[in-house]
């Protein structure tokens, strides 16, 4: 399962319970105005440039899934995995078998793994292990109980033609405070993505918040004090990305989690149809419109 920026993978470690949290209020202490509408838009600005980076995520132009046994890659069509051109028509196979998969490469063939030339290797899935040729970057990919290589290209069309980010006026009402609220053990669903795959999530409790006037309740997918909830409301599939969109923020030391609707975002479905979403479990489908943060985007 994909996030913005990096993949969506939790560490799995429980928070320390909270004796005590503290009361959410409507509207946190926040920048006033001008200010906050300008922090706000760079915090914008630098989400648009990291996605339209050489390494963003409309750089990945391909997914290509593995079957068991010998997986040929190169530009021949006749291969399994096909490549564009300058690649060799037969650059190597990928061998795979339970999860294992280890890259062979044809001699002769130009090709690095964390900047040194290689042979053969194996590549764990949604690691560092990434093979280099050219402008290509080629990696395993888990999504539930299947795996595929991955492909990134810096001259990708996507990229080429990206036409720009659509978002919501800034409006503070959607900034609010919420507070943690911890379950008394954690619980485990399963949480399925854009492709149909489903995989385990451990969940350590909700984030309570008033959102114009309204009492609502989001759980986040965690990494210590870091959160990022996948959630959809009545905007989705209208005005906003109809599977879900994502919100980071971080849990203070008090309890307390600022909620700024205004840096919503997509998750990289929504550019390009090579990555692996999750979706929003039920409880985090909220029965409101939240006209705050990013909206469709217009390919």
């Amino acid at each position: 399962m994909d996030r913005f920026g990096k993949i969506l993978l939790r560490a799995g470690t429980p928070l320390v319970v909270l004796a005590a949290v503290c009361a959410f209020a409507a509207a946190p202490a926040a920048p006033d105005g001008e200010a906050y509408r300008a922090s706000v838009e760079k915090w914008r600005a630098a989400y648009q440039a990291d996605l339209t980076s050489g390494n963003g995520w409309l750089t990945v132009s391909g997914l290509f899934w593995l079957h068991d046994g010998t997986n040929t890659f190169g530009s021949n069509p006749l291969d399994d995995i096909v490549l564009p051109a300058p690649v060799p028509a037969e650059a190597g196979t990928f061998e795979f078998h339970n999860g294992s998969t280890i890259v062979h490469m044809k001699p002769g063939v130009d090709a690095t793994m964390r900047g040194k030339q290689v042979s053969t290797a194996a590549m764990h899935p949604d690691s560092d292990d990434r093979l280099v040729m050219g402008s290509l970057t080629l990696y395993v990919h888990a999504s539930g109980e299947r795996y595929a290589i991955r492909m990134k290209d810096k001259n990708s069309k996507l990229r080429k033609d990206f036409t720009g980010l659509k978002w919501f006026p800034v409006d503070p009402a959607y900034r609010v405070l919420g507070r943690w609220v911890p379950y008394a053990k954690p619980k485990t669903e399963m949480i399925a993505n854009v492709m149909g795959d489903t995989g385990p999530e451990q969940f350590y409790g909700y984030v309570e918040f008033m959102l114009k006037g309204q009492k609502l309740r989001l759980e986040p997918e965690q990494d210590g004090s870091e959160f990022e909830f996948v959630f959809r409301d009545l905007t989705s599939g209208h005005e906003t990305y109809g599977a879900a969109r994502f919100l980071d923020t971080t849990l203070g030391k008090d309890g307390s989690v600022v909620m700024d609707f205004n840096e919503a975002y997509n998750p990289p479905c929504a550019y390009n149809p090579y990555t692996t979403c999750p979706l929003p479990t039920p409880g985090n489908r909220l029965a409101v419109r939240i006209e705050a943060g990013e909206k469709s985007y217009h390919h």
